[in-house]
């Protein structure tokens, strides 16, 4: 299999947010043209508990599958029903997938909680793209979201470490026809001055951080013509401009830096505030 045709990866429990992240799921491999695998992890235990988990899972599996017919008749789904805590066989199964996908909370989540503790651990150590479906926005569940809220929204540094966020943003909007791609770099004078740019001239750092966003995507917009490109260098909070920006998204898309996953350090600030309060989905791209 090559790395065109990993599978899209559905994280299923039962529960209302684990189903509509299948159904995005399901979605995202028709536009992508790529097979659909759903897992349903089962919590290591005695062996009795193991028996009654596993005719479980085989039940629930088989109700996902049926879903998917639903939403995406041509799709013909693969089933996976691993022995292990969840996170670690999301992680392990991310090696192998072009993306993992679930709901922002699990059946064991608080409603207070605005992410689940799986859903936000997945995120900060899966080695492959992660979506984490938000619900709430009062959506008609029978209708893709993209179809009202047309826009991927991206997240960037003004660095190389943007590379791998923006070939997903891209990717994502060629996917959807109509859709903008709206780039969104959050600046301050003191995040100029560390860069190297103008340190006491607001007009001028507003200048440089556009002209670095223009030289970011310059390549892309050859190698993507079908996609309208929105620049939006932002004086202030990143992330206060990408939650915003998540409530009128089909996806917003932000970057987690490669080297902390061991010590659950993956996402920066900008990037688990976006996570965590978001309106939407969230792609979290390692980098």
């Amino acid at each position: 299999m090559t790395t065109t045709e990993l599978p899209v990866i559905a994280a299923v429990d039962g529960s209302s947010h684990s189903y509509e992240a299948l159904d995005w799921a399901a979605r995202e491999a028709v536009r992508r043209g790529l097979p659909l695998t759903i897992v349903h992890a089962r919590v290591p235990g005695r062996r009795t508990v193991q028996e009654a988990q596993q005719r479980q899972a085989d039940e629930l599996l088989a109700e996902s599958v049926r879903r998917v017919s639903l939403v995406a008749p041509d799709l013909h789904p693969s089933t996976l029903s691993p022995l292990d805590f969840p996170v670690a066989a999301l992680t392990s199964l991310g090696g192998n997938a072009s993306l993992l996908v679930l709901g922002s909370r699990g059946l064991g989540g608080f409603r207070s909680l605005l992410i689940g503790s799986n859903s936000l651990a997945t995120a900060s150590m899966a080695t492959c793209p992660v979506v984490v479906i938000h619900s709430g926005r009062g959506d008609d569940d029978a209708v893709d979201a993209a179809e009202t809220f047309p826009d991927i929204v991206a997240g960037v540094a003004a660095d190389e470490s943007s590379e791998a966020v923006l070939e997903f943003a891209f990717e994502a909007a060629a996917a959807r026809p109509g859709a903008r791609l709206r780039i969104v770099h959050g600046w301050t004078m003191f995040s100029s001055m560390l860069s190297g740019g103008p340190a006491f001239d607001r007009d001028a750092a507003a200048g440089a951080a556009e002209r670095t966003l223009a030289e970011l995507t310059a390549g892309r917009r050859e190698k993507y013509p079908q996609v309208e490109l929105v620049l939006e260098p932002t004086h202030g909070s990143a992330s206060r401009t990408l939650v915003t920006a998540s409530a009128t998204a089909a996806l917003t898309v932000i970057g987690r830096r490669k080297g902390g996953e061991e010590l659950g350090f993956g996402l920066s600030p900008v990037a688990q505030t976006t996570l965590t309060h978001a309106l939407g989905p969230v792609a979290v791209v390692p980098c």
